[in-house]
């Protein structure tokens, strides 16, 4: 079974967010599985020097764009035994950011024309085209549209995963029918039309075969108007063909074990996380000791991450014995708002505006907490690897986190993490003072964490759902 995966992110190579995490790690676990797995995505100018060096030329080709005709670059690497083959045109994807330019709409629709236009360039054609959120939701159109007839596309099946319904790709009907060169007859409401605009991401619900989410949770949210984000009637005719499968993460990256970063590698021992701990209060400036309670949070700094509940939340959670230290960006008036708190806090609270690996790293480590009070989470990669570092999740009860945080019950000893259902503040406040009480509890807090040891948040159990998914569509 070949397997081409078409995303706009990917880890080793460039990184926003967990988007490029999955595409990353889920391959390698395919591999294991024998499926033959190439990874496609933009040749960033933000790939690392070392991986741009190494890449090898495929082949060089033009794509019709509308009216254009652009230079296409073909070229392969392989990293950690996964294939990857980058577009390469510098005036689409060299840029300083990954997202957010004026024509976004003109770079995905290049792209996902690109592969479309590359895959006559391989020795073989793909199974299955695996293309995850709104920047490669033209393909399964262009696929049943434009490509139809092409010898060899016919047979190629489409799987579109939504990492996270917010983020939609949506663009004027005249600018998609210049780039798609298409006419009204795409833009009804069975196709790209969306609110007298056209959705990228209504293409890939729309003309996909089958359809997946990152969690189980999430599957059953978007098909609800709170959640669906005017997609959720869509969502619904193909609830059928949605499958939920919950995201793991690379348990070979994130092992505490044989983490680079930090200054105590360790597995269960309490005492080397103690270590950790006082390293990273050093680090940013904190008063040094083992015994406070450490809350940290590494995330986008987002009204879709309950920061606006945090906020209002801190007065009252800042007069407990803690600590929060906080790594991420984001909207302004939240990093504004965290600012201020900082100003009347600095034995209590430390800020790390931007994005550091190797600080993030040792953020998960010398906590003992890691809060995630987020109004929506698709799946959410944080819980899991704070789990992997023996750090107990305090989630609000949404999408992934509920799907893999169970509430400690004292009485039977289950649970991993602590949850709430409500997002308002005092359910956030109620649920934090919750944990803390059970911190200083020795012998209860070692079974919460030895809980949360117990479970494999590795890729496997996914992959093999994914495998199944791919199995309906090419038998």
């Amino acid at each position: 079974m070949r397997v081409l995966f078409a995303a706009s992110e990917a880890m080793p190579l460039v990184k926003t967010g967990g988007l490029a995490d999955v595409v990353g790690a889920l391959p390698k676990a395919l591999a294991k599985m024998g499926v033959d797995v190439t990874v496609v995505l933009p040749k960033y100018g933000e790939i690392p020097k070392a991986i741009t060096d190494a890449v090898v030329p495929v082949s060089v080709i033009e794509v019709q764009l509308g009216w254009r005709r652009q230079y296409c670059g073909i070229q392969e690497v392989t990293l950690d035994g996964v294939r990857f083959l980058l577009i390469d045109n510098e005036f689409y994807f060299k840029r300083g950011y990954l997202y957010g330019y004026g024509d976004e709409a003109e770079r995905f629709a290049f792209f996902s024309f690109a592969v479309l236009e590359m895959l006559g360039e391989l020795d073989q054609m793909p199974d299955i085209i695996h293309c995850h959120d709104w920047q490669t939701g033209l393909i399964p159109f262009l696929l049943q549209t434009r490509y139809a007839n092409r010898p060899g596309y016919r047979d190629i099946r489409t799987v579109f995963t939504i990492h996270n319904l917010q983020y939609q790709g949506v663009f004027s009907r005249e600018l998609l029918q210049d780039l798609l060169a298409t006419g009204d007859d795409s833009f009804t409401e069975d196709s790209l039309e969306f609110y007298g605009a056209g959705s990228c991401m209504k293409a890939g619900l729309r003309f996909a075969d089958k359809l997946s989410t990152v969690s189980n949770t999430y599957a059953q949210e978007i098909q609800t108007e709170a959640f669906g984000e005017k997609l959720d009637g869509v969502i619904r005719q193909r609830a059928g063909d949605l499958w939920g499968i919950v995201n793991g993460i690379d348990t070979e990256v994130y092992d505490p074990m044989n983490d680079p970063y930090l200054v105590a590698p360790y597995r269960d021992s309490r005492a080397k996380k103690r270590q950790n701990k006082t390293a990273l209060q050093m680090e940013l400036g904190l008063p040094i000791d083992e015994d406070v309670p450490m809350i940290g949070i590494v995330s986008r700094l987002t009204g879709q991450k309950g920061f606006d509940l945090l906020g209002e939340a801190l007065p009252e959670l800042m007069k407990e014995k803690l600590q929060l230290v906080i790594l991420g960006s984001g909207e302004p008036e939240i990093e504004a708002m965290l600012r201020e708190s900082l100003l009347l806090n600095r034995s209590k609270m430390a800020l790390w505006f931007g994005f550091n690996e190797g600080l993030a790293r040792r953020f998960y480590a010398a906590s003992d907490m890691y809060l995630m009070p987020s109004r929506f989470e698709p799946c959410g990669l944080s819980q899991l690897i704070a789990l992997r570092y023996r750090t107990v999740p305090i989630v609000r009860e949404t999408g992934g986190l509920k799907d893999t945080v169970e509430p400690y019950n004292e009485y039977t000893e289950a649970g991993n993490g602590f949850t709430f259902g409500p997002a308002t503040v005092h359910d956030l406040l109620y649920t934090v003072r919750r944990a803390l009480s059970f911190y200083g509890r020795e012998e209860e807090w070692n079974k919460i964490v030895a809980n949360g040891a117990k479970k494999d948040y590795g890729w496997e159990s996914s992959a093999r759902l994914y495998y199944q998914l791919y199995r309906e569509l090419v038998i």
